[in-house]
């Protein structure tokens, strides 16, 4: 077979019409902010369940009786399906369209987070949670694809924006509304909160959203590229996320690397081959297209990576409860609310590249800021790096969004947002895994000097391993019966050598985010945005 042929520009056979061309909505249906806020509540779901489900996992493990590694697999079950289906999931909107793909996305994820609040057992729990996954999958790549299709170019911006707004409130959101729900009613509420939601998004989706499909939509579907992309996705995710645990230096853990890089390899050498690829690699001619990926993988990296270790600075440094944590990373909530939609507009005056570059430079700002913070500082000092955080974040998650999506042909408009979404998925988990062992390598170097600086016994190795694995996340490796004057000592030694392992590892996510400033500067507004509000109505 031979190759296909991508048309970029929008201007070949599969260019869409213009929006004058086609017939205007009728009443609710197809209205574009109708739409806006119908995918919204959608996307609400799934990105509100990415953090606040972490809050509700110690109720979880201890009423279910499960294991440490089972509760894991809790956050590592859904968001391992989540990147494995996206781009695959991306494509099914485009052959079958996206309001479809939409709907099953939201039934599926609201039936099965009610199966969770049902369930007795922790298998039953991790399995429909790879469940939600999948289902969420199918929900985020196609809600861009509806909002590509529906927005004309001038807006689509202001759309992905508020879209982008929602996103960023659900996941800071989260951890308070899951300690809200948690301390004051169950577990359970917190997955049975997305029945009527989704419930409420269905509703909206049937009587509001219009189906969308470009003249030259996929017809058939390359599952050898499916199947290799999903290995090679798993194998490198599943490594990612296994690595705390086996090791950077252990062999199973660039055996899965190894492995991931060869299925890339095959997939790569497919799409060439195929009449109808997964993935058009001509997609990736496009150097926007191409750097709009890349930094939201490392957008990613610095940002889910560095804010890992926050959470528990807040809780286990600081002593407040989960909501009390939550409240305080409100700046950065707050400034990712009030910045989105400020960000789509400043977009579509300026172009990505600007807004992108100096949200990248305000990310790094804002992480260097943080490898300042000590064990005494107070909230406001926090409050401000947090805030520039979030001022940062937000024209990075528009503009990105907007990069990849609007320079990919309005056809692969599912695939595009699929990539966005693998790209923000696959940068966390880098993010967690690379920072998390540069936190683990600094605690073990500094540990043992200074416990021994501050005149405690020295430990056998056995046991300084467990209190170097107890301080990486903060908490002080307390014996019950201890003397409340060693208690002390210990509580002050663990606190500084978690600061300072905190320290480093918000040096190298601000390094990260130089480079994106950098990568930044390669983007463009997308060449096919024009494509959209042009579409035929099905």
């Amino acid at each position: 077979m031979t190759s296909q042929t991508i048309d970029t520009t929008g201007a070949g056979d599969g260019a869409s019409r213009s929006p004058s061309d086609q017939p205007p909505a009728s009443g609710l249906r197809g209205h574009p902010w109708l739409t806006l806020l119908t995918v919204a509540v959608g996307v609400m779901m799934v990105a509100l369940d990415g953090t606040i489900v972490a809050i509700a996992n110690p109720a979880i493990q201890a009423d279910l009786k499960a294991s440490f590694a089972d509760v894991q697999w809790i956050t590592n079950g859904y968001f391992l399906a989540l990147a494995v289906a996206l781009i695959t999931a991306g494509k099914l909107g485009d052959r079958f369209g996206h309001r479809q793909t939409f709907l099953i996305g939201v039934v599926g994820f609201a039936a099965a987070s009610g199966a969770i609040g049902l369930s007795n057992s922790i298998g039953a729990v991790v399995v429909f949670r790879v469940c939600q996954g999948l289902f969420g999958a199918l929900l985020m790549p196609a809600a861009l694809g509806l909002l590509r299709a529906t927005f004309p170019a001038e807006k689509l911006n202001m759309a992905i924006g508020i879209w982008g707004m929602v996103i960023g409130a659900s996941t800071a959101g989260g951890p308070i509304l899951g300690g809200v729900l948690v301390e004051h009613v169950n577990w359970q509420s917190v997955f049975f909160i997305n029945v009527p939601v989704g419930v409420l998004a269905l509703v909206l989706g049937v009587l509001i959203l219009l189906d969308h499909r470009a003249e030259n939509a996929p017809r058939s579907f390359d599952i050898l590229g499916i199947a290799l992309l999903s290995a090679a996705m798993f194998c490198l995710v599943w490594a990612l996320i296994k690595a705390p645990t086996w090791g950077w230096g252990d062999g199973l853990t660039w055996t899965f690397i190894a492995v991931s890089l060869v299925g890339f390899v095959l997939f790569a050498v497919w799409e060439t081959k195929v009449k109808e690829p997964l993935i058009p690699l001509a997609l990736f001619r496009s150097v926007a297209l191409s750097a709009g990926v890349v930094l939201m993988v490392l957008m990613a990296i610095a940002f889910m990576g560095g804010l890992f270790f926050v959470t528990f600075y807040l809780q286990n440094v600081h002593g407040m409860s989960p909501i009390d944590a939550g409240l305080h990373l409100l700046p950065l909530t707050g400034m990712m609310i009030v910045g989105s939609p400020l960000a789509g507009a400043m977009i579509t005056k300026l172009g990505p590249r600007v807004p992108l570059a100096g949200g990248m430079a305000s990310v790094a700002i804002a992480m260097f800021g943080m490898s300042t913070l000590e064990t005494d500082t107070g909230s406001a000092v926090m409050s401000l790096w947090f805030a520039l955080l979030g001022l940062g974040l937000a024209p990075v998650m528009v503009g990105a969004t907007e990069v990849i999506v609007g320079n990919a042909p309005m056809e692969l408009s599912g695939v595009a947002g699929g990539l966005q979404q693998a790209a923000m998925q696959i940068g966390g988990s880098l993010g967690t895994a690379v920072l998390g062992a540069v936190m683990a390598s600094k605690v073990d170097g500094d540990l043992a000097a200074n416990w021994k600086d501050a005149g405690l016994p020295a430990l056998p190795p056995a046991q300084l391993d467990q209190a170097s694995e107890a301080v990486q996340v903060g908490v002080a490796p307390v014996a019950k019966g201890t003397p409340e004057a060693i208690v002390a000592k210990i509580t002050d030694v663990a606190h500084d050598t978690f600061i300072s392992g905190m320290s480093l590892a918000s040096l190298v996510a601000a390094g990260v985010a130089v480079v994106a400033v950098f990568v930044a500067l390669l983007t463009k507004r997308g060449e096919n945005a024009e494509a959209g509000a042009g579409v035929g109505h099905i």
